[in-house]
């Protein structure tokens, strides 16, 4: 805690997040000891919390209550229960729950002056979280895990296992509620935790956990420096538009393959779109081949995006501006094949959804 705080810039007031379950709760007990001393290094800190009900489960409104009382009685001031309404989402009701819980955070957070939001993520949870992106087929970003720190967030206990924050809870004398869903086999990071480690404990030997968990730090370097790269390559190429933007297509595929898909990432999400998956960045990808169709591919968030070759270009132009018209090939009199492949255009736009 110590450490992260520091790292944070010694923030004077911060926020726990806490649902009662021992990982939270440990996180609340030794955020506390910081609140009774009132500083961390000599730094002055004042610590809130907020205890956040999904009502997803019957009871949840006593167990949020009662956890908030715990919290009370720890010394920390104040302390807030937010209900939220779990929205159903295209993600699955985990994503929802998350969304929705953060959310909660983020205005509890503006409302009480914090400027940092402690969660209780452990190493546990990091190599959970990487098992099921390498199960899913995700890229370095998704195995790149939970961050220490990403924005107001914080995540002090990322290098605790659980079996230690029990052990925080006991000499705590602090009784935690144990969240059946965790045990629940209908979600995938349930049966990961209660199924999968323990086989590959047992299989592989111990320190599984910590592996996972050391290839998320090693990957989380790799994954800022190509996301930085990427964005300064992008930023290099962008050409903004009216209801749109383009990137000149031979600088694009000339980028190598992990810069190319990163950069067209990029250009979806600056016109509005969402990530899209390795599918669709594929399929988008291939449009500079200049084999097959040249578009649109239709990637998420309602964007689209097409190739235009120098002879539509050039059409157009002609169309607009009355300028000489292209010869029999497609192509201007005055260019080339090897000007076409050049001077082509990658094109993104944004297309509002159709309404029924």
């Amino acid at each position: 805690m110590q450490n992260a705080l520091a790292a944070a810039g010694y923030p004077s007031r911060v926020l726990v997040a806490c649902s009662g379950g021992p990982d939270s709760l440990a996180l609340a007990a030794v955020a506390a000891y910081f609140a009774r001393r009132g500083h961390v290094d000599g730094h002055p800190v004042a610590v809130a919390a907020v205890v956040v009900d999904h009502q997803l489960q019957v009871g949840s409104a006593d167990v949020a209550s009662h956890t908030a009382s715990v919290l009370r009685q720890l010394g920390i001031d104040p302390v807030e229960v937010r209900t939220v309404d779990v929205a159903s989402t295209g993600f699955g009701p985990e994503a929802a729950a998350r969304d929705a819980r953060h959310a909660a955070l983020e205005s509890a957070a503006d409302d009480l002056a914090c400027e940092a939001i402690l969660l209780g993520h452990t190493l546990d949870d990091q190599a959970e979280q990487v098992l099921l992106g390498l199960a899913r087929g995700s890229g370095t970003r998704s195995l790149a895990g939970m961050r220490p720190a990403r924005g107001r967030l914080l995540r002090p206990f990322l290098g605790l296992r659980r079996e230690e924050t029990l052990e925080i809870c006991e000499v705590e004398e602090l009784d935690p509620w144990h969240d059946p869903s965790n045990a629940d086999p209908a979600f995938a990071r349930s049966r990961t935790r209660v199924e999968v480690m323990p086989v590959l404990e047992e299989k592989l030997g111990p320190g599984v956990a910590e592996s996972l968990a050391r290839t998320a730090a090693i990957l989380q370097q790799d994954a800022d420096f190509l996301e930085d790269l990427a964005n300064e390559t992008y930023l290099s190429l962008v050409q903004r538009e009216a209801g749109g933007a383009w990137l000149p297509e031979d600088a694009v595929r000339e980028l190598p393959a992990a810069l190319r898909f990163r950069v067209i990432a990029k250009a979806a999400a600056d016109v509005g779109g969402q990530q899209p998956g390795y599918g669709r960045l594929q399929a988008a990808e291939a449009l500079l081949r200049r084999q097959g169709s040249a578009g649109p591919v239709e990637l998420p968030g309602h964007v689209s995006v097409y190739r235009l070759s120098l002879s539509d270009l050039e059409q157009q132009r002609t169309v607009s501006t009355g300028a000489p018209e292209a010869d029999a090939t497609g192509e201007s009199t005055g260019a080339g094949p090897r000007e076409a492949a050049r001077c082509g255009k990658l094109v993104f736009r944004h297309q509002k959804p159709s309404q029924q």
